[in-house]
């Protein structure tokens, strides 16, 4: 079916409202070309013309939110993505962590976990760790808002970019860690077996309450205003371990909010 005229000035501001609703994603005027093309084909599935109706649907049936909420986040990440995080969290945090807390498993949360490639690439590493520290193990907890998402992170198939950044990275471990799969490659069960995924929203508590020893919060709050960057760090901050890492994107600083993060180097800071 053909969609009507396009978003109106009110539809979107009330779009966007929304948005920052049901995410916390603070978005702009200038998102609606972006927001139209999101939505269309889902309006084209259920046969709705026109974008106010969509609208009035998410409000009045709740069964269409976590469709609305797969819409409108952006997910896009890569293998070992940043590579000065991974040189830390391989050559200083895991050390350091077994020489502190032997006998105790390392618990990680990925928040924010998109399409899982960052869960992957800590898991690869806890194994490379684990193969050379007999008694180390280790949970990853990956969680988004996002439940479309976190089936592609369930089912662990991978193509396109992420699979080319990996054999430049870590070719050795491409053999190692992955199978042929329908999209590319497969992430192998023995990462899968140590990962447990959860959708969650950074708005709200973490349920049930867990303390972490690592904490992955990248490249999200950039979508965030500062109200509620605040509020996502604060939260983050009531599941970390005292000896917690909290480890942001590349092009994220918290040093301007009202936070208890101590700045350690760029991109990781402890509590």
């Amino acid at each position: 079916m053909n969609i009507g005229a396009g978003l109106s000035p009110a539809t979107l501001s009330a779009l966007i409202a929304l948005v920052r609703k049901h995410t916390g994603i603070a978005m702009n005027e200038r998102k609606s070309v972006l927001l139209e093309r999101r939505l269309r084909p889902r309006m084209q599935a259920l046969e709705i013309a026109s974008y106010q109706a969509y609208l009035d649907k998410v409000e009045h049936d709740r069964a269409e939110i976590p469709h609305f909420i797969d819409l409108v986040t952006t997910n896009d990440t890569l293998f070992f993505r940043t590579p000065q995080v991974w040189d830390y969290v391989e050559h200083e945090f895991l050390p350091a962590w077994w020489d502190t807390q032997r006998g105790r498993r390392l618990d990680i949360w990925s928040a924010a976990a998109s399409s899982g490639e960052e869960l992957y690439s800590m898991a690869m590493l806890c194994e490379e760790f684990q193969a050379t520290h007999p008694g180390f193990s280790y949970r990853i907890l990956a969680s988004d808002i996002s439940r479309q998402i976190l089936a592609v992170a369930r089912a662990g198939e991978y193509g396109g970019r992420s699979v080319e950044r990996i054999h430049l990275s870590h070719p050795e471990w491409v053999r190692k860690y992955f199978k042929a799969g329908g999209k590319g490659l497969r992430v192998v069960d023995a990462l899968k077996q140590h990962v447990e995924l959860a959708q969650h929203n950074l708005l709200t508590p973490l349920k049930p309450h867990r303390q972490f020893d690592l904490v992955f919060l990248r490249n999200v709050l950039i979508y965030f205003d500062q109200e509620h960057q605040e509020a996502v760090l604060r939260l983050a901050r009531h599941s970390m371990a005292p000896h917690a890492r909290l480890i942001l994107g590349e092009s994220e600083s918290i040093g301007g909010l009202n936070t208890a993060y101590r700045y350690e180097r760029p991109m990781i800071y402890t509590i």
